[in-house]
């Protein structure tokens, strides 16, 4: 596990540290790369998956719906941990336990620990994400800020198009309608380029703010995320009588370190950016250890065993 593990983090690793070097020695507009990823590249994404990956309705509103709590207790894990600071901060850290990386490591994870069907369950879990990331993230910065009111807090939701590429996607998917075939390539061809700017965004950032600050307040938000973030899943899971595969790879997708898209939301409403890049930092580092202690103990408490 170890060794998939490190199949998984080095090339994370390898693109945000390339990123960080060409920060540190150029001068980037950081601003146009977060939205074009948030703009065009997520939306993509997005959409790519949901029109070609196999889902049942009645799992995937399940496992989405489980996901949804799990992720509203922990971004309530993340405000505790920036109690005292302000406001946007505090936000920052709710955004940073709250928000996972259910993508780029929590697909290939899940497929190591538990095959073909394990993957199938992480993609149902990774499309919940989005939607959970571009419905609730926005709304974490927006709503209570002063000046803010709830309904322009819904319209700053409202405009990101990864929500519309969602409705997009579901729509086609019901209706059984089917895009040309050089439109689906297009679509393709974009989210293909997303994982690798998001790695980048974290990179350059990182490579233009310098060495992150490792305050106590950091490391405790990464053990809310790497720690408490499994353990709230569990007791959802077992709450909504989930078992075997389901409750597994609920677990373990809330066992994966903060996502690099909570950072760009973050730039885009102005937030503590710093603290969450931190957070995504640290997390990915720590998570080595902390997934791999996860996924031995999963058999013993979903009783699903791990793929051979």
């Amino acid at each position: 596990m170890f060794q998939a593990l490190s199949s998984v983090l080095l090339p994370v690793i390898l693109v945000a540290g390339l990123g960080a070097l060409l920060s540190s020695r150029f001068p980037i507009d950081q601003a146009t790369v977060s939205r074009l990823t948030l703009y065009l590249l997520s939306p993509a994404l997005v959409l790519n998956v949901l029109l070609k990956t196999p889902v049942k309705a009645a799992e995937a509103l399940t496992l989405g719906g489980a996901y949804l709590i799990t992720m509203l207790l922990c971004l309530g894990l993340g405000w505790l941990c920036g109690l005292g600071l302000p406001g946007l901060s505090q936000r920052s850290y709710s955004a940073g336990v709250g928000i996972w990386n259910s993508g780029n490591m929590g697909l290939p994870i899940a497929l190591f620990a538990f095959g073909q069907a394990g993957f199938e369950r992480a993609t149902v879990l990774f499309l919940a994400s989005f939607v959970g990331m571009y419905a609730v993230g926005p709304a974490v910065y927006s709503l209570g800020r002063t000046g803010v009111h709830p309904l322009d807090a819904a319209r700053d939701i409202l405009r990101l198009p990864a929500i519309w590429a969602t409705v997009l996607g579901l729509s086609l998917r019901l209706l059984h309608v089917t895009l040309p075939e050089g439109l689906l390539r297009g679509v393709e061809l974009l989210s293909q380029a997303t994982l690798p700017m998001v790695l980048l965004a974290l990179g350059l950032h990182l490579g233009a703010a310098g060495r992150p600050r490792l305050d106590a307040r950091l490391w405790l938000a990464s053990a809310a995320r790497l720690i408490g973030g499994p353990i709230i899943a569990l007791l959802v899971g077992r709450t909504l009588h989930l078992n075997g595969a389901n409750l597994a790879v609920l677990i373990l997708s809330a066992s994966m370190p903060t996502a690099v898209n909570a950072m760009l939301i973050a730039r885009e409403y102005n937030a503590d950016v710093d603290t969450v890049a931190a957070i995504a930092t640290l997390s990915t580092l720590l998570s080595v250890v902390t997934i791999a202690v996860v996924v031995t103990l999963l058999p013993v408490l979903t009783g699903q065993p791990l793929h051979p």
